[in-house]
């Protein structure tokens, strides 16, 4: 479990590295930085279970701003412009889409923390 939370750690940095050209940097560097800082923690096997159930509810809540885009790019006939860089700049829906897979990656490891949490409770 130690080299999964390592690797997810090092995961989370190097996604909010990347975000330093984003259109708004600043707010998805801390989503990213805290996902990383709770990777960190959990090599420890530490798991600050308000934490990880406040960011949850925090990432969910953000992620609804995106479903209209989400939506648009489903509606697409070509839904591979999803992973061209090219195609980021044309349409919003796509860097709204991105931003929403972000945040489900940042909810599916959380939930997954939440379970790690619960299960060290027990012991």
């Amino acid at each position: 479990m130690r080299i999964l939370n390592f690797l997810l750690a090092i995961m989370f940095v190097v996604f909010a590295f990347l975000q330093l050209n984003d259109p708004d940097p600043v707010i998805w560097i801390l989503i990213y930085g805290a996902m990383a800082v709770l990777s960190v923690m959990a090599i420890f096997e530490f798991y600050p279970v308000k934490f990880i159930i406040g960011l949850g509810v925090v990432y969910i809540a953000y992620s609804l701003f995106y479903i209209p885009g989400v939506m648009e790019w489903l509606q697409q006939d070509d839904r591979s412009a999803l992973f061209d860089d090219v195609a980021k700049m044309e349409h919003l829906y796509i860097e709204e889409s991105r931003e929403f897979l972000g945040l489900m990656i940042c909810v599916a490891v959380l939930i997954f923390y939440w379970m790690r949490a619960k299960k060290f409770s027990r012991r």
